[in-house]
């Protein structure tokens, strides 16, 4: 392969990367985790770390392919979607519920007892009162690293590697993942703090507003998640 053809593999591999990263279940995805910060730099971190783990698991998947010199089959690729559906879903829930409870909504268990004396309890949703609990927080990269990973070995990813059995070393098989890496983290970095605007803008002077525009993510990625489920599973 001339050295001409190789930088246009790697050029290639690098706006693919870029292109890779406007996935509409990425995106999604790193809305549900970049809407908890009121931060754009944090929000570029969670971007910067989803990419790393996507390349991390991509570039595993890829070491594979050049090894063998095979692909996965195509009903294989088709169900490692599967998991990003349930993931799209549990990130909704959580960012649904942390948005209503920012919003004064808690649920909880009060315990009564009946006029025989059996103790009997109901789980109750209250509005109005600010929740006053302090969680642990993950560190800013663990979840959406593993996020990334998720992606990396989902379908559409790993169909993006069957291009590695044509070039004609390892190496460059290599190259080509790396530079297909580079290209998603910074696509993703780059995404992540435009979505956070809306975020980061609304955090501290709108809180209603932001609880409401969080709430928002939260449930177009339960119904994204579920569509996408829907269309594996019946496919």
């Amino acid at each position: 392969m001339m050295e001409a053809d190789i930088a246009l593999a790697l050029a290639l591999g690098f706006t693919t990367g870029l292109r890779h990263a406007l996935d509409p279940d990425h995106l999604v995805a790193v809305s549900t985790i970049v809407s908890e910060h009121k931060s754009i730099t944090r929000s570029s971190l969670v971007g910067t770390f989803w990419g790393v783990g996507h390349t991390a698991s991509l570039f595993a998947v890829g070491v594979v392919v050049i090894i063998l010199r095979t692909s996965i089959p195509p009903g294989v690729a088709h169900w490692l979607e599967v998991p990003v559906g349930v993931m799209l879903i549990a990130l909704g829930l959580n960012t649904t519920w942390r948005a209503l409870r920012d919003r004064g909504v808690k649920l909880h268990t009060h315990v009564h007892s009946h006029d025989d004396g059996s103790p009997h309890s109901h789980i109750h949703i209250h509005h109005g009162e600010q929740h006053d609990h302090r969680h642990r927080m993950f560190k800013i990269g663990r979840r959406p690293f593993l996020v990334g990973l998720v992606h990396g070995v989902a379908g559409s990813a790993v169909i993006t590697v069957f291009a590695l059995v044509t070039l004609p070393s390892a190496a460059l098989g290599l190259a080509y993942i790396t530079v297909f890496g580079i290209g998603s983290i910074g696509g993703m970095l780059l995404m992540s703090a435009a979505i956070s605007l809306p975020f980061a803008m609304t955090a501290r002077r709108f809180t209603g507003i932001n609880a409401g525009v969080r709430l928002a993510a939260g449930l177009f990625s339960i119904s994204f998640g579920a569509w996408k489920l829907f269309l594996d599973v019946s496919a």
